[in-house]
Order: C-alpha cells, then sequence, then structure tokens
C-alpha cells in the first residue's frame, strides 16, 4: 500500500474512533451513574484518540495529495467544526471528570452536529 492508502485508512479508522467516543459520551450524558462508571474512561478515550488523529492526519493528507492544500475551502471548514467539536467536547468531559450534568445535553448536542457537519465535510467536499 502506498503512503496515501495508509494515511486514507487510518484517517478514516480515526473518524470511526470519533463517532465511537461520540456514541459513547451520548451514553454518559443520556445513561445512568453506572453506565457512567463503566463509560466514562474508554468513551473520553475514544474521543481523545479519535479527534487528534483525525486532526493530524487529516493535515497530513491534505500535505500529501497534491490536488489539495490546506486553504482549500472545504479543509478550513473542517478544521473550524473540529475546533467547535473539541471545544464542547473538552467542556463535556470536564463535566464527565466533576460529575456535573447540568449542561451535558447541550454540550453533547454542539459536538454531535459539529461532529455531523465535519462527516458530510469529509465526504463531499464542497468546493474541491
Amino acid at each position: 500500500m502506498s503512503l496515501y492508502e495508509w494515511l486514507l485508512f487510518l484517517h478514516v479508522l480515526a473518524a470511526f474512533l470519533l463517532v465511537a467516543g461520540l456514541t459513547a459520551c451520548g451514553v454518559l450524558v443520556l445513561g445512568g451513574d453506572a453506565a457512567r462508571r463503566a463509560l466514562s474512561a474508554p468513551a473520553l478515550a475514544l474521543w481523545n484518540v479519535g479527534g487528534l488523529g483525525v486532526l493530524a492526519l487529516g493535515i497530513w493528507l491534505a500535505l500529501e495529495v497534491d490536488s489539495y492544500e490546506l486553504w482549500d475551502g472545504w479543509i478550513i471548514a473542517a478544521i473550524v467544526l473540529w475546533l467547535v467539536a473539541s471545544g464542547a467536547g473538552g467542556q463535556l468531559q470536564r463535566a464527565i471528570r466533576e460529575g456535573t450534568f447540568d449542561r451535558a445535553g447541550v454540550q453533547l448536542a454542539v459536538m454531535s452536529l459539529a461532529t455531523l457537519a465535519l462527516l458530510i465535510d469529509m465526504v463531499f467536499k464542497p468546493g474541491a
């Protein structure tokens, strides 16, 4: 396999980890105390590893592929959406660690919408 194929495979794998972490965070927010105790560490690990992997491998792919540039509109949109999702994810992680879930639903919704928009941006690459 070429470097591009490996990067693309790992980028998509990281996206799956990100979505798995988001799903597990949803279970944490909507579930009871037993779910929170059992899933908090794996959920946060999946979200963090997936998020960092998506960003780092995505930037590497943009640098590797001649037809992509970091300043392409859809790549900038993806980075902005990643920042939005990560910001909400950071707030949700703090709430999970502190055991305060009063605004967790809002944070989960922002994470979910930003991640969905990020995935749509990655699939359709508007303007590419």
